[in-house]
């Protein structure tokens, strides 16, 4: 049977800093680090082996995924990049502490940008610091200035059928590292939840999340390892 494993990035820098991220580049904290390695050894561990790897253009999953086969002596392994594996653009939220924001706009808006279905935060403005479009990994991309859940699922899933799947379907064990809403969309997908039952969703950091497939790529089983 196919397998596919995803694991989100270990704690990344604003992570610790209770900072939206979103697009904008940071790294790992040390306690990242040390669950990217974590979770490099569980999967080595439980015998799991992988043919192919897929990650985002940004630090803190790459670098996740990196440490995590140098964990499992997999290093060699294939990856394959894309932004449309990115975390979900949190536009003018980006780069504010969240506790100041409930402070600022109250408890309930910052529930409804965060954990809304299709309600993105307030665009990013064009001079702010955190605009990425200028970017060079993303040159030829149209950067959004904000996204909801459901602008990252619709941008996702292009690559899944374009990319993962057919890996998939050819018999190749998938590993993916991304990010919590990236991850979200992928897991709507495939356990085919509704909008606001994905929007409850938590994806804990650097804990594979293994999911058991047909060979029509539908769902038979799906586990966090480290519950095994």
């Amino acid at each position: 049977m196919p397998r596919l494993v995803l694991v989100r990035h270990g704690q990344s820098q604003w992570n610790l800093e209770n900072r939206f991220t979103g697009w904008w580049d940071v790294g790992l904290s040390e306690k990242g680090v040390a669950e990217a390695a974590a979770a490099g050894e569980l999967m080595k561990a439980k015998g799991f082996e992988f043919d192919v790897c897929f990650t985002s253009v940004l630090t803190r999953a790459i670098l996740t995924l990196d440490i995590a086969l140098e964990a499992m002596d997999r290093l060699w392994l294939p990856v394959f990049k894309h932004w449309r594996l990115n975390e979900r653009h949190y536009g003018g939220l980006t780069g504010l502490n969240k506790q100041e924001m409930r402070e600022k706009v109250g408890e309930v808006q910052v529930k409804i940008w965060r954990r809304s279905f299709d309600i993105p935060p307030p665009p990013l403005e064009a001079d702010s610091p955190y605009n990425v479009s200028r970017d060079r990994r993303y040159s030829g991309v149209e950067v959004p200035a904000t996204e909801s859940l459901k602008d990252t699922i619709e941008r996702v899933l292009p690559y899944w059928d374009e990319a993962i799947a057919p890996a998939l379907r050819s018999g190749q064990r998938v590993l993916i590292s991304a990010h919590g809403n990236s991850i979200r969309a992928l897991v709507k997908h495939l356990s085919g939840l509704g909008d606001e039952e994905v929007v409850g969703v938590e994806i804990p950091t650097g804990q594979p999340l293994v999911y058991e497939l047909d060979d029509d790529l539908r769902l038979v089983e799906t586990y966090y390892l480290n519950e095994r």
